[in-house]
């Protein structure tokens, strides 16, 4: 079993319940007063103003408006593909069923900034929002200490269609979306990946308050490869995970000595050309490097690990893949790095981690769904289903539930 880097959960419990009962009594007042001591800014308006929309298009260069615009491309087309039709069914004559996808009305997308501001996640959660009718989208998002959010998080907000966005980070975002405050209006459903508080923060108002997309946390890879995988590609992977975050994970399987051994010489030699070479030092503590003898024994621990992504860099990956039961989202072959599906492929990039892939899957289309069910009888149907459902609401001995059924049946027989 390999160990995930965790803090305590009583640590954390309190903190993060303490600034949620904050945020309940007390509002956007709460919410100013974190943001000041935790992202080191004093706000007078939590929502971004249009002003700073524009300002931030004159900021943002062609080329990077350009790139989002085709990752929204890419990123609606595979999503667009996900759309649900429902199909009437007739379980005997007379009875009819089905489903409706029905969009939640209100949606809140929290979208990381801190060490790294994940404009990307703007596309990935807004698109699909969009795609699936969800009538109000808040986002929220750290602001730098000048106030400002980054100027590419808010052209990828335009370029998806959301201009419901506040300047709040962290545990507080969560708080003002869950609970709502004079500023922030209340929402269903939370999204969004973030660092072990906000995890936390998710899974607290999660038991009460509001849906959550998954308790997503710090982010993690998992590589299976074979004497085939290039080393120096092994190691821009496992060092791509690490820059995320101080508490993120990389892990290599692989079969081969020889593989391990040089792409470990590739991990140390590219670090020290990173600028975040410092934050990716210390997850790379959390990493590891594992030799195994057979491709057996690394599905056995790929499976159980459940990473959110996994790359295989084996000679047959096809094979090694369909052997995978737990992985939130899978890259195959050498050429197939993470950072493909991170931003423009298509596929979304909000992910299970912490082994929840074992019960959870990626943010999709159906995230921002419901599915309600219908069901018409026609006295036919009465007829053919009212002995079953008298006999079992006898048995279960729910006698008002047998005569709904019943007094339907004695009409019908009058």
């Amino acid at each position: 079993m390999i160990t995930r880097p965790h803090k305590e959960a009583k640590e954390l419990n309190s903190i993060v319940g303490g600034v949620l009962d904050d945020i309940r009594q007390r509002g956007d007042a709460a919410v100013k007063e974190y943001e000041l001591k935790f992202d080191k800014v004093s706000l007078t308006n939590l929502k971004v103003t249009d002003e700073e929309i524009r300002e931030a298009e004159t900021l943002v260069s062609p080329e990077l408006k350009a790139a989002l615009e085709m990752a929204h491309q890419n990123i609606k087309t595979f999503h667009e593909a996900q759309r649900f039709v429902g199909k009437k069914v007739v379980t005997q004559p007379g009875v009819t069923c089905w489903q409706k996808a029905v969009a939640i009305e209100r949606v809140g997308l929290y979208i990381p900034g801190g060490t790294a501001p994940l404009f990307s996640t703007v596309l990935m959660l807004a698109t699909p929002a969009k795609i699936a009718g969800c009538k109000e989208i808040v986002l929220c998002s750290p602001p730098n200490r000048e106030g400002k959010l980054h100027p590419a998080i808010l052209v990828a907000a335009k370029i998806a269609g959301v201009n419901n966005i506040y300047k709040i980070g962290g545990v507080q975002a969560i708080g003002a979306m869950t609970y709502g405050t004079e500023s922030v209006p209340k929402v269903y459903k939370i999204f969004g990946p973030g660092n072990q508080y906000v995890m936390a923060a998710k899974q607290m108002v999660s038991l009460h308050d509001v849906a959550i997309d998954m308790p997503a946390g710090p982010s993690e890879v998992a590589i299976i490869a074979d004497e085939t995988a290039n080393p120096a590609f092994v190691a821009a992977d496992f060092l791509s995970q690490a820059e995320h975050g101080l508490d993120s994970q990389a892990v290599l399987v692989t079969t081969s000595q020889e593989l391990l051994d040089a792409a470990e010489k590739e991990v140390k030699r590219q670090l020290e050309l990173l600028p975040r070479k410092e934050i990716a030092r210390v997850s790379l503590t959390y990493s590891k490097m594992i030799h195994v003898d057979t491709m057996d024994e690394a599905v056995e621990l790929i499976n159980d690990y459940a990473p959110e992504h996994l790359i295989i860099a084996t000679k047959d990956y096809m094979e090694v893949a369909e052997r995978i039961v737990n992985a939130g989202s899978v890259f195959l072959g050498n050429y197939s790095c993470e950072s493909a599906g991170d931003y423009a492929s298509g596929t979304n990039h909000t992910l299970p981690t912490s082994g929840y892939a074992k019960a959870y899957s990626g943010v999709s289309l159906d995230s921002f769904i419901r599915k309600i069910t219908f069901q018409e009888l026609t006295a036919e149907g009465i007829r053919n289903i009212g002995p079953t459902v008298e006999l079992m609401a006898q048995h279960e001995q729910l006698d008002a539930h047998k005569n709904a059924m019943t007094i339907r049946l004695s009409e019908l027989n009058n």
